[in-house]
């Protein structure tokens, strides 16, 4: 029986698959076939798809308690979008693009133990909405990966027309135009679901402003206020072309970046007394027998995509 990190394993295994074949195909200047790029990256997705789900048992919840679950979640988040995405335009380089990003986050997840190191259980107290505003804050995170993506796509083949380089991998990138209404609709969209995700928390947070930590809330914000301000900007013609792309690609470094204070604050608080669980020196899932995690008690619910 495989375990969770086995099954995420096995898809990082597809995700870096499609990478290779992407990157052969761009070495060789020729065009890589996109239902086979397709189908590498949809079986990467189902298999990370089975480790989440399994860990989400494990923890009784949405496998997003720590840094690991996190980057794990945001690369199937991507890749979600991509799959959508990548029918619906046919950019036939969005799915190397994507499996790359989704082979880093997922390699580079499994290889550094200690963020996999605490396990928590029940870390939203059953409150499903709580838990639904975590998730969903999360997944707009992956919609400005991809949108991350997209934008160093608009950079390349603007490289392209200024160089006048036409040839090789640049002659198999969409067209300026129809990047930029990509851009303009992903970057709308993550707005707009982040920022349905803070409305949904900030009702439980204006009942008890003592459940939310306060670097959390101001990491999230800060990225959602960010790309709000993107989008009106770009809205007004007054952030466009490479600016707009560039600004894209820097963001989505700086919410990631962002991920790291806000597991550190909740390990403080965790430390200071709400659940956690540690994981032992020997055992491959580091959570504690079920009617044992129920002793302690539920940690407070909190208003960030880590939640």
């Amino acid at each position: 029986m495989f375990t969770d990190r086995t099954w995420l394993w096995l898809a990082a295994a597809f995700y870096l698959a499609g990478f290779v074949l992407g990157s052969v195909s761009m070495l060789r200047a020729r065009r890589h076939p996109r239902a086979l790029m397709y189908a590498i990256v949809a079986g990467g997705f189902i298999l990370q798809t089975l480790g989440l789900y399994a860990r989400g048992l494990a923890v009784k919840g949405c496998p997003i308690g720590n840094t690991f679950e996190l980057f794990q979640f945001t690369a199937w988040s991507a890749i979600a979008l991509y799959l959508v995405v990548g029918v619906t335009f046919r950019l036939s380089l969005l799915g190397y693009f994507t499996a790359t990003l989704a082979t880093a986050l997922t390699l580079l997840s499994l290889v550094i133990p200690v963020w996999d190191a605490t396990r928590r259980i029940g870390a939203f107290g059953g409150n499903y909405w709580i838990e639904f505003h975590a998730a969903l804050a999360l997944f707009s995170y992956g919609v400005f990966g991809l949108l991350a993506l997209t934008s160093v796509m608009w950079l390349l083949q603007f490289f392209s027309l200024k160089q006048h380089h036409l040839r090789g991998m640049f002659s198999f990138l969409p067209s300026i135009l129809e990047l930029d209404h990509i851009n303009l609709r992903l970057l709308a969209t993550g707005v707009v679901l982040l920022g349905a995700s803070l409305a949904v928390g900030s009702v439980y947070w204006l009942d008890d402003t003592g459940t939310v930590n306060a670097p959390k809330l101001v990491a999230t914000v800060a990225v959602w206020v960010a790309y709000t301000v993107a989008l009106g900007l770009r809205l007004a013609d007054r952030l466009i072309t490479k600016r707009l792309a560039w600004t894209c690609i820097l963001l989505f470094a700086a919410a990631i970046l962002s991920l790291w204070p806000v597991d550190s604050s909740r390990r403080n608080l965790d430390t200071a007394g709400r659940t956690f669980e540690s994981a032992p020196a020997t055992g491959s899932a580091g959570i504690l027998p079920a009617d044992d995690a129920q002793r302690r008690p539920q940690a407070a619910p909190a208003l960030t995509p880590a939640a």
